[in-house]
């Protein structure tokens, strides 16, 4: 860790806990779900690209959409809003698909389209900036939350990529294509 960001920790220990730690702040690409934000580290982001036609991939879990040919190339896609239990909503033109790169729990490296309402920005997360996710309670799981963090008045969910598509999940894609 840098000295400026071990001062930065020292003079302000809120800004750092046991769960937020200088590796996570960096850059970000935010997007939205309906009036909830995320934010996703750019290093996992693979491409951005418009919703294409998904074709079905039968017996899935119901937040696995599908996969698309992009470019010859076969990705699984999920939908995001459904992985989340949220309400479905109309696609329109700002509706696109993050293809992003997750790694399975045998250490391989894999892509996967998310379909999500809209991308926002790619905006620079510094460490005060952030705060550590709040206990929900143990009925509820948080693990694939990073960290929130509050950016131009509205609060971020970081999300962990490769914790959000769980691995049992990719394990039955993986064993469908």
């Amino acid at each position: 860790m840098s000295n400026a960001l071990l001062e930065h920790a020292a003079a302000n220990p809120s800004a750092k806990s046991s769960k937020i730690n200088a590796s996570l702040a960096g850059k970000y690409l935010t997007f939205c779900l309906g009036q909830e934000y995320y934010g996703i580290a750019v290093l996992k982001i693979r491409e951005i690209i418009r919703l294409l036609d998904i074709t079905p991939v039968p017996q899935m879990p119901n937040y696995i959409r599908g996969v698309i040919n992009l470019r010859g190339k076969i990705i699984p896609v999920i939908d995001l809003r459904m992985r989340f239990h949220l309400a479905k909503a109309d696609t329109n033109e700002r509706t696109c698909i993050v293809v992003v790169q997750v790694e399975l729990p045998s250490g391989d490296k894999t892509q996967m389209g998310m379909v999500v309402d809209a991308v926002e920005e790619v905006i620079n997360i510094s460490l005060a900036d952030m705060e550590e996710t709040p206990n929900f309670g143990s009925k509820l799981q948080s693990d694939y939350i990073l960290g929130m963090a509050k950016i131009k008045g509205k609060v971020k969910t970081l999300l962990d990529i490769d914790r959000v598509i769980s691995a049992d999940a990719l394990a039955e894609v993986a064993a469908a294509i």
